[in-house]
């Protein structure tokens, strides 16, 4: 569990694909003694602490827990590196986001704000209170102003400066998250500071990458998988990505006409048969090839 490791930096424009193409050349870019980290990244040394923490948290890069810490690029990573190394494209920052929302481990308030808060509209104290009562629970003990930083940074991370405060953006500023293009929190008002779990708008969820989310949420024995499990168990697509479930309905329907399962709904049973054995990165490389196709 870990909170604050962003170092209240959120993730700007152009860092991951900075920070990414950095570690495959040197990996120890981070901790070396012949190269200054903020010289070879180009940042300051809060930021860098910050950009090392991200390039884990949305799972691009890891490293060990004991001995020389170096940076070692996942499979995730070298896909993107592969096909998106610039990360321009909406089904990579979906990706990055899965990874990020899921990561209990290092991005805790994350995985708090998409898969045990339940609040579609919220302010503040909303978050502060949730999870200051799931930490009892777990008998863990993390400062306010931790989780105030954590709780500032999820909204940074997916409310566009346009939005919040269009006064103070210019133009050739890239100091915005690149998240902020996946429509996932919306301002309800400005005033009170209250916002709002937004499903995403209409063609921005490619369904090959809500396909590798169900592929990766399955377990090897499934070949039949709820409709209510997608949408409602923590980590899958539904609480990851705010689906509601005629949004999750509608993709669905896309998956069964590109061919990989078959939506079954009779007698009450709702539920998705899957047709293949393809693998998280099976699915995501697929989904790499297709948007080149097209």
């Amino acid at each position: 569990m870990k909170f604050r490791g962003h170092e209240t930096f959120f993730i700007r424009k152009g860092w991951l694909s900075k920070g990414l193409r950095k570690v495959r050349d040197c990996p120890d870019v981070f901790i070396s003694r012949d190269v200054n980290p903020m010289d070879a990244l180009g940042i300051g040394a809060n930021m860098v602490k910050s950009l090392r923490y991200w390039l884990q948290a949305v799972g691009l890069t890891e490293e060990p827990t004991a001995g020389r810490r170096e940076q070692a690029i996942t499979e995730l990573g070298r896909i993107v590196l592969e096909h998106d190394p610039y990360i321009e494209e909406l089904g990579t920052l979906w990706l990055l986001h899965y990874r990020l929302a899921t990561n209990e481990r290092i991005a805790t308030a994350w995985y708090y704000f998409f898969n045990d808060f339940g609040l579609t509209e919220f302010a503040r104290d909303d978050f502060f209170v949730k999870t200051k009562n799931l930490l009892r629970i777990q008998g863990e003990e993390v400062s306010d102003r931790s989780i105030e930083d954590d709780y500032n940074c999820i909204i940074n991370t997916y409310v566009p400066r346009i939005k919040s405060n269009p006064v103070k953006v210019q133009p050739e500023s890239n100091i915005d998250c690149p998240f902020g293009e996946l429509g996932l929190v919306d301002i309800v008002n400005k005033r009170t500071k209250k916002y709002k779990k937004s499903a995403p708008k209409k063609d921005t969820l490619h369904p090959l990458i809500l396909l590798a989310v169900i592929l990766d949420q399955a377990s090897d024995a499934d070949d039949r998988i709820r409709i209510s499990d997608i949408q409602n168990n923590p980590m899958n697509a539904g609480r990851v990505f705010n689906l509601d479930i005629i949004t999750l309905l509608s993709l669905l329907y896309k998956i069964e006409h590109l061919g990989y399962l078959k939506v079954v709904r009779t007698a009450g049973l709702d539920v998705v048969e899957l047709k293949n054995t393809m693998s998280f990165y099976d699915c995501v490389r697929e989904y790499y090839r297709s948007i080149n196709n097209e």
